[in-house]
């Protein structure tokens, strides 16, 4: 065999494969050994005549990462900012004006006033001095009032109820709701409302006439006696002990007996509601809080 037809000789590879068929599997095993024998000298003649080319091998340079400790650095600067971001919202949050402090400052107020209401009206009930204390148990929710709005005022209110009815039960706590808090969450709204103290003083008759009323039947109901019949009874034997002195033969009804006792009812809680205005218009005007008033002219003059 000439030795440049061998060196010219290239191998040939098959591109395509199929499927043996079992029944041919022996004949075409023969076939392959052949010609791998074949393939295996003629490429063996061949790596001895051709030449040895040097082959070079590319490397490709990778990336240069930055060292651990700047990837420290950089997470903790990245936390410092953070943490000095929260911090900022907290400062700002604690500010006189956030919003965490304010209402912070208002559940803590409205707090120390329902607790400071109801120990007093405790211990006025407890020493009887009730009477001497009486008007200055709504003062409280009417600062709320002025201050936080009607939610204070309501709060306040709510909160000394609930702190009477743990140390004296329902009867006191109810009390205090009828006889002081309509009253004083009444006053406070109004005024926080910006109310004229003409419908302040109408409406807040109201509140304590309607309180007066509920504290006689829910007496009547405890104690399994009847005490408005036997008011308007002490009232229709005065009455009518007043005419036959004077000389006047007639007898009141009983239809006439529950409009006085209904008339005489708001009277009182009119002059008492005309009085409460008074002395906390001067009581918060000593504090400070004048602005958040509405007095009427005779009495900003005389302030």
């Amino acid at each position: 065999m000439n030795i440049l037809q061998i060196h010219n000789l290239k191998p040939q590879f098959p591109c395509t494969f199929r499927t043996v068929p079992h029944h041919s599997l022996s004949g075409s095993l023969n076939f392959s050994l052949r010609k791998s024998t074949r393939l295996s000298s003629s490429s063996f003649l061949l790596s001895l005549v051709t030449p040895i080319r040097p082959t070079f091998k590319i490397f490709t340079v990778s990336r240069i990462e930055a060292p651990f400790f700047e990837n420290n650095k950089e997470d903790e600067e990245e936390d410092e900012e953070r943490n000095s971001a929260t911090n900022l919202t907290e400062f700002e949050d604690l500010a006189p004006d956030g919003v965490v402090y304010r209402n912070t400052l208002r559940l803590v107020e409205c707090s120390m006033f329902a607790a400071v209401t109801g120990l007093v009206y405790f211990l006025s009930n407890s020493l009887s001095i009730e009477n001497y204390f009486g008007c200055f148990f709504s003062l409280p929710i009417v600062i709320s009032s002025l201050r936080w709005g009607v939610a204070g005022g309501r709060k306040t209110m709510v909160a000394t109820a609930m702190l009477l009815f743990v140390l004296s039960g329902p009867v006191k706590a109810l009390t205090y709701l009828l006889t002081h808090g309509l009253v004083g969450f009444t006053m406070g709204s109004l005024w926080r409302m910006g109310a004229n103290w003409g419908l302040s003083i109408f409406l807040c008759t109201i509140a304590r006439a309607t309180g007066a009323v509920g504290y006689v039947l829910t007496s009547s109901f405890l104690i399994r006696e009847n005490i408005l019949a036997l008011i308007t009874i002490n009232i229709h034997a005065s009455l009518t002990f007043i005419f036959a002195a004077a000389g006047i033969n007639t007898v009141p009804s009983m239809n006439f007996i529950y409009s006085l006792f209904g008339i005489l009812v708001v009277l009182n809680s009119g002059f008492f509601v005309f009085l409460l205005h008074l002395l906390y218009s001067v009581f918060l005007t000593r504090l400070g809080m004048k602005d958040s008033l509405r007095l009427p002219r005779w009495l900003e003059k005389a302030l």
